[in-house]
């Protein structure tokens, strides 16, 4: 089963219905054209295509997109607080794109190290992928890829926020905080690495 964001609306793709506001069977590329225009046009909520083989499925939908493949971290220090950027009024996790040739872990530390400010990160491991599609200023619709890591951070520094990546804070959050502070501003795909996180790692 895969899990979409399309406008903070879930699509649900599997292999056989799942409760969702709508399911659908798949029927060939215009499956797509309709869940597209369902969930950023009009008020419905969610969406479930489905057919019996499911990575056959996840391979049309990629190929029906233009990828872009991202990673970031759960970066945890000996306080057991977790690192938080905020941009654009939202709380996120550090994350940015994989440039050509670095593999997935290396982007990883890099983008939390660039975004906010730290260094010497220590990478444990693969937490899981999370999956949303964006709109491009040119109309092309982009299906991103964020792959999400496990990692330590025991040093000294002070968090910093890359300025010139529209980061205006970076900070350390406990479990209390991400409940009252956190879910209730950032974005459905870090609500479901954090559940992610808490289930493998806590």
């Amino acid at each position: 089963m895969y899990k979409v964001f399309i406008n903070e609306k879930r699509l649900i793709l599997s292999s056989e219905p799942q409760d969702s506001p709508k399911t659908l069977n798949y029927d060939g590329s215009h499956s797509f054209d309709f869940a597209i225009d369902l969930l950023e046009n009009t008020a419905s909520q969610g969406l479930n295509i489905y057919l019996d083989n499911v990575e056959e499925l996840w391979a049309d939908f990629r190929n029906y997109f233009k990828n872009v493949e991202a990673a970031g971290g759960v970066v945890i220090n000996p306080e057991n607080k977790i690192l938080f950027i905020h941009r654009l009024g939202k709380w996120d996790l550090p994350k940015g794109k994989i440039e050509k040739g670095e593999s997935r872990e290396v982007a990883a530390v890099r983008e939390v190290e660039e975004e906010c400010g730290i260094s010497n990160l220590q990478l444990k491991d693969f937490l899981n992928a999370t999956y949303h599609i964006y709109t491009e200023r040119d109309g092309k619709k982009i299906l991103k890829t964020t792959y999400w890591f496990h990692m330590l951070y025991s040093g000294k520094e002070t968090p910093k926020p890359q300025i010139e990546e529209g980061i205006n804070e970076v900070s350390w959050k406990n479990e209390a905080e991400i409940e009252t502070v956190i879910i209730p501003s950032t974005f459905q795909n870090i609500k479901l690495i954090l559940a992610d996180f808490k289930s493998k790692c806590k």
